[in-house]
């Protein structure tokens, strides 16, 4: 008889919406903020997210809520992984410190709420077309886009997988 297999830690770092900036306010300065759908996690994903940690001491990772993708006009069945799967596994990342939901178009609430020292997007975003960009900067944060290094999208993947 073997002995137990231990609880999975990731659920420690899953926020709800009710505590998301209780959670927040305790982690480490500074605080980087990201977000996204992250509904097929590949390579260019977790590269940007270890880049992103490696600019603070905790890093906060967004996620929206599946209707919050279906408005983004992600495509037909996005996103694939529902929530609850999404946040489970950027959970299970050694770099991610803790996962919130949001509901609303664009985090820009969240940002602003939990004022991070550092708001990250991809190197496609720009100041002027990141939500909360303006606002962190404003009280003395910084915005960084992170350049690709791995061309990747799950937008691509998806109708590779679906022979499109």
């Amino acid at each position: 008889m073997s002995a137990p297999l231990p609880a999975p830690r990731y659920p420690a770092k899953l926020a709800t919406r009710s505590d998301a900036l209780a959670r927040i306010g305790a982690l480490a300065r500074p605080l980087v903020f990201t977000n996204g759908v992250f509904d097929l996690l590949h390579r260019g994903h977790v590269t940007y997210l270890e880049q992103a940690r490696a600019l603070g001491a905790s890093l906060v990772v967004a996620v929206n809520s599946d209707e919050s993708v279906r408005r983004l006009g992600k495509g037909a069945g996005r996103p694939l992984n529902g929530l609850d799967d999404r946040m489970a596994v950027l959970g299970a990342l050694a770099c991610v410190d803790l996962v919130v939901p949001f509901d609303d178009d664009t985090p820009r609430d969240l940002i602003v709420a939990c004022a991070p020292d550092v708001l990250v997007k991809g190197g496609d975003y720009s100041v002027e077309t990141t939500a909360g960009a303006h606002e962190v900067i404003a009280r003395g944060g910084r915005f960084v886009a992170i350049p690709f290094i791995h061309q990747r999208s799950t937008s691509d993947l998806v109708e590779r997988i679906r022979g499109r």
